[in-house]
């Protein structure tokens, strides 16, 4: 039999319910799925915490599996040896005690795991799989080098959450090159920590219009009662929120009513394509997505679950077909374009909420024809 892959996980924190314990977890203990629970192909072998807070678990979850816990990066991928002695890099730079700067941005660690990640390969001479969680980057600067960086190190990366891999209720996905005109899709949580996951969801389903992504032309963020003038001027489409709404479970009453603090980025891509990510707390606990495909309107909720977060369970997944494989599930550029483009979204903000042109935001890329591994049934 061939020997199984050893995998080194690079933490932030490590605690319920930190991304460490849904990810990391299922990598020790199996993935909880649709189809049952479904035993790793891979082996956790080694880890580094960055922090270990009163409520920390990763230092039990240590001693109990057997899996040394390392005091420096390049020595959780070396396994205390001079080289890289592992066959792929969990990097989770998500959660901690770290600061955010004057535009709301949390600063955490994850263009300096990659780099420490980045420098053992270079210096070993030999580049293996790995996944980054969430945006590359709060920062543009920063998410381009990592980007750039793996390419020159030949190193198959993924990245992003697992809001693309959740269940879609009714089951959508655009085909390939379809006639997309326009796009909405309706988000809840932190502008900057979950506007991520939703525009992640949005990029998700527009990249697969007719030419293939190529890029972000302008973005804006508006706040609160200009939320709602912004659509009174044709800036995003209130028919496409409605048509999103009305697929899941929504309450009664008018968006303006149930959500006091709303949030709307707009986007203008390069091809002439338009669409807007909403946030709208109060008024929806799920991502609601609407597009207008030629003269028809497709519409769908994708839904997360609670404890044991099996929606981590199809990233995972994912993540390890990469790992088993050496390439990557879906192309990171995805990933790229919404760290990019999430930065500016936040200056426009920090800067009275205006348009901002985004000329560096040109990636360009196709969406994947094969389809990942998630849930294809009924919620």
């Amino acid at each position: 039999m061939r020997e199984r892959k050893k995998i080194a996980a690079i933490i932030t924190e490590y605690r319920v319910p930190a991304h460490a314990d849904v990810i990391v977890g299922k990598f020790i203990k199996g993935f909880p799925t649709d189809d049952g629970l479904m035993a790793p192909q891979v082996d956790i072998v080694s880890m580094y915490l960055d922090q270990i807070p009163a409520n920390d678990i990763g230092l039990k979850v240590s001693e109990k599996y057997r899996i040394p816990v390392y005091q420096s990066i390049s020595q959780a991928l070396c396994l205390g040896g001079d080289e890289l002695a592992v066959d792929g890099v969990i990097s989770i730079g998500e959660h901690g005690d770290y600061a955010t700067n004057e535009k709301g941005q949390y600063l955490y660690p994850r263009r300096f795991f990659f780099e420490q990640i980045s420098g053992v390969m270079a210096s070993s001479g030999r580049s293996v799989p790995v996944f980054s969680d969430k945006h590359l980057s709060y920062n543009w600067s920063d998410a381009k080098w990592m980007y750039e960086r793996a390419r020159a190190l030949e190193i198959p990366f993924m990245a992003g959450s697992s809001v693309p891999l959740m269940w879609r209720d009714p089951w959508l996905e655009h085909e390939l090159d379809a006639p997309l005109e326009e796009a909405v899709l309706l988000g809840f949580g932190g502008i900057e920590s979950y506007g991520y996951h939703s525009f992640e969801a949005l990029q998700a389903m527009v990249e697969r219009r007719r030419g293939g992504e190529r890029g972000i032309a302008a973005v804006q963020c508006l706040e609160g009662d200009a939320v709602w003038q912004a659509a009174a001027d044709g800036l995003w489409s209130r028919e496409l929120a409605e048509a999103a709404a009305a697929t899941g479970e929504r309450p009664e009453g008018r968006m303006e009513d149930l959500c006091r603090e709303p949030a709307v980025f707009l986007l203008e891509y390069r091809d002439g394509f338009k669409a807007a990510v909403v946030q709208l707390n109060g008024f929806t606990s799920a991502w609601a997505y609407a597009g207008r495909v030629g003269a028809a309107i497709e519409a769908t909720t994708l839904y997360a679950f609670g404890p044991p977060h099996p929606h981590f369970s199809y990233l995972s997944l994912n993540i390890q077909a990469m790992f088993l494989s050496g390439q990557p599930q879906y192309p990171v550029e995805r990933t790229l374009l919404v760290s990019g483009a999430l930065d500016a979204l936040m200056e426009s903000r920090y800067q009275g909420h205006v348009r901002l042109e985004t000329p560096h935001l040109e990636v360009a890329y196709r969406a994947p024809e094969k389809m990942p591994i998630r849930p294809l049934g009924a919620r």
